[in-house]
């Protein structure tokens, strides 16, 4: 055989560790599947074959060997699946999980600001989000701040912080 001949046959070859690689990366895009609760796997376009896989990798969730088999398994059967659909689905997944996780953090600080600050942040917290109640932020922070005199458990602290979540998210 001539040079450039050996030289594209070795182009196309693949290596076994590319191999490894790529199993490696369907196996944790298995992982990110099986780690979805119920509402979030219905929004994968996949195969009933891997929603079978996913199912089975939920029951034995906490035998160690038998999910690292099963985990196997569900990365040989995402060999045949529509990765690109796959990938892009989980991918907005999980910026909305990182997204709801950043709403959350910022309304935890919003209700401490509320406590500490009083109106001003009350009033700022109405510019943002003007379906709160007015009357139901003061005497809710009134409230809270009662409590942290007395030094009594944040109860109404955490009434506040639900009040706001279930309103801004």
């Amino acid at each position: 055989m001539n040079k450039k001949v050996e030289e594209i046959l070795e182009e196309e070859e693949i290596s076994k560790s590319q191999i490894k690689r790529e199993a490696e990366a369907l196996k944790d895009i298995g992982r990110q599947l099986v780690a979805l609760n119920a509402k979030q796997l219905a929004q994968i376009p996949a195969s009933d074959t891997l929603m079978e896989g996913i199912k089975v990798a939920h029951k034995i969730a906490n035998k160690h060997e038998a999910l690292r088999r099963q985990l196997q398994y569900i990365g040989k059967v995402l060999r045949t699946e529509d990765m690109e659909k796959i990938t892009a689905k989980l991918d907005i997944l999980n910026d909305n999980n990182r997204k709801r996780t950043h709403a959350i953090a910022h309304l935890e600080l919003l209700t401490e600001q509320m406590i500490e600050l009083g109106d001003p942040k009350i009033n700022d917290a109405l510019e943002m989000y003007p379906q709160l109640e007015r009357q139901k932020l003061r005497q809710l922070v009134r409230q809270a701040n009662k409590e942290k005199k007395l030094e009594k458990p944040a109860k109404t602290a955490k009434e506040l912080f639900i009040y706001l979540k279930t309103n801004c998210l």
